[in-house]
């Protein structure tokens, strides 16, 4: 009887496993998905540089994007100089003193102009039809590897309104992008010294089409 009943337990456990199995979601997040769910636009940053390699890989990853015809047509130039930064911060401050571009800057927790960051990556893209989709990619893929990295980061279309004051231009052209390529962007990237709350999201906006 003993005999029996174990077979019993042993079958109801057999079953059950299969049943699991069957039922278990097949889906399962990966580090791309928690990424995406983890990036957050950071405004406050640590005095602490980030290490080159990471910065690279930053610019590796941003590289891999997709790109129309895989023509590619992007450049990435990393700045990691205080000095250079700092310099663009007065410079800046200068040009647009007294005015309310500068309002917003004047802050007791106030270091530079690209939102604090110790390091800082500008994409430029020549006129071509599908720059804006192209250099979409690349940042996206940026902004979610350096949030696997531990790093926070934030999209900064500010600076085509800061290199286009004409005491800018010295720090443009040190840059040295290519001639026909324009700065669309820049993305602010350190260590984060704040963790901000995901915003809602619209999920409305998405439909099925029968």
């Amino acid at each position: 009887m003993k005999r029996v009943l174990l077979l019993i337990v042993l079958s109801l456990s057999a079953l059950a496993g299969v049943w699991l199995s069957i039922e278990a979601p097949k889906h399962k997040k990966s580090g791309v998905i928690d990424a995406i769910e983890a990036r957050r636009s950071i405004r406050a940053y640590k005095d602490q540089p980030v290490e080159r390699e990471k910065l690279q890989l930053l610019a590796e990853c941003g590289v891999k994007a997709p790109s129309a015809m895989n023509l590619q047509e992007w450049e990435v130039r990393i700045v990691d100089n205080k000095e250079w930064i700092d310099a663009c911060t007065a410079d800046y401050l200068k040009a647009v003193e007294g005015t309310d571009k500068a309002k917003y800057m004047l802050t007791p927790t106030f270091k530079n102009i690209f939102r604090n960051a110790p390091a800082v990556i500008f994409v430029a893209a020549p006129k071509c039809t599908f720059a804006g989709e192209n250099i979409g990619f690349l940042g996206q893929n940026i902004m979610l590897a350096a949030t696997e990295l531990g790093l926070g980061t934030c999209c900064l279309g500010s600076v085509q309104m800061i290199f286009a004051e004409p005491a800018m231009q010295k720090h443009l052209q040190s840059l040295g992008f290519s001639e026909g390529y324009t700065l669309s962007y820049a993305l602010a990237v350190g260590y984060p010294d704040e963790t901000p709350e995901a915003k809602e999201r619209d999920m409305s906006k998405i439909k099925f089409v029968e």
